[in-house]
């Protein structure tokens, strides 16, 4: 199976090379279309097929479009009708499935899905659209790619926004969470590095607690809480801040606004 890029940045290039790295396809198989010179040689010295026009990518099985949305309608009229017949997956944020087929001239199969930059380092995780057309083929293909490289799940199309904003958002919050921790232990004296270190792996193995004992994280937070102890002071002290419904709200308005952008 041939697999084409259109456009292998950040998160276009983390799942490519991600896949390739865990064995998904080879690099021989890869086509890359991108307006970057130092993109295309970068993958390129790993073995990938560069392309001198976007429409070269009509030689592949699937291609995946990995723009940014504000450039997305140009790249894909470049193309012509060289994908009509094709698959297509989008990782473009906000753009609707809709939104994609009517920038692509001819017939597509598509999933249109949100990832999150943990990709990066294999640890993403994925919403997919399950009112994709996809062959079953295909979609055996992406499900094999997007595990490959984390988690994923299948969801309506109308709660990939919400997924936007809960799991494509979430990285940033995590990121403010850690660096909190770490300022908190620094305010107590810990040097700044072995703060941080020890706040990311706190929220790393907490992470992983809660994936792989399935249990539920109330359980868990209870574990850690004995009575009359450091850790009960310290939830009470976050439940008076407000923490939970900070959450909560973080992640319903950046869903709104999910949506709004989806519909300009």
């Amino acid at each position: 199976m041939k697999i084409g890029f259109l456009g292998a940045g950040a998160m276009g290039g983390a799942i490519l090379s991600g896949a390739v790295e865990a064995g998904v396809f080879e690099a021989k198989d890869v086509y890359v279309a991108d307006f970057s010179q130092a993109i295309k040689d970068k993958y390129a010295a790993i073995g990938c097929n560069i392309c001198e026009e976007n429409k070269d990518l009509g030689q592949c099985d699937i291609v995946v479009f990995a723009l940014k949305p504000q450039y997305a309608e140009a790249a894909i009229r470049s193309l012509g009708n060289a994908l009509d017949g094709k698959a297509v997956i989008s990782i473009m944020a906000g753009l609707k499935a809709q939104a994609v087929r009517d920038m692509v001239e001819g017939d597509i199969r598509l999933l249109r899905l949100m990832p999150n930059t943990p990709a990066l380092v294999n640890a993403g995780a994925f919403a997919l659209d399950a009112g994709t057309d996809l062959t079953a083929e295909e979609k055996a293909f992406a499900e094999e790619l997007f595990g490959a490289l984390g988690h994923f799940e299948w969801m309506p199309e109308h709660l990939i926004d919400t997924a936007t904003g809960l799991s494509g958002a979430g990285p940033a919050y995590v990121y403010m969470f850690i660096e909190a921790l770490a300022d908190g232990g620094v305010l107590e004296g810990l040097p700044r590095q072995t703060a941080l270190k020890l706040a990311a792996q706190t929220v790393f193995g907490a992470a992983k607690m809660v994936l792989e004992t399935g249990q539920h994280p109330d359980a868990l937070k209870d574990m850690v809480c004995s009575p009359g102890g450091n850790t009960i002071v310290g939830v009470k002290t976050l439940e008076e801040h407000g923490f939970r419904g900070a959450c909560i709200d973080t992640v319903s308005k950046a869903t709104i606004r999910a949506r709004e952008l989806g519909q300009k």
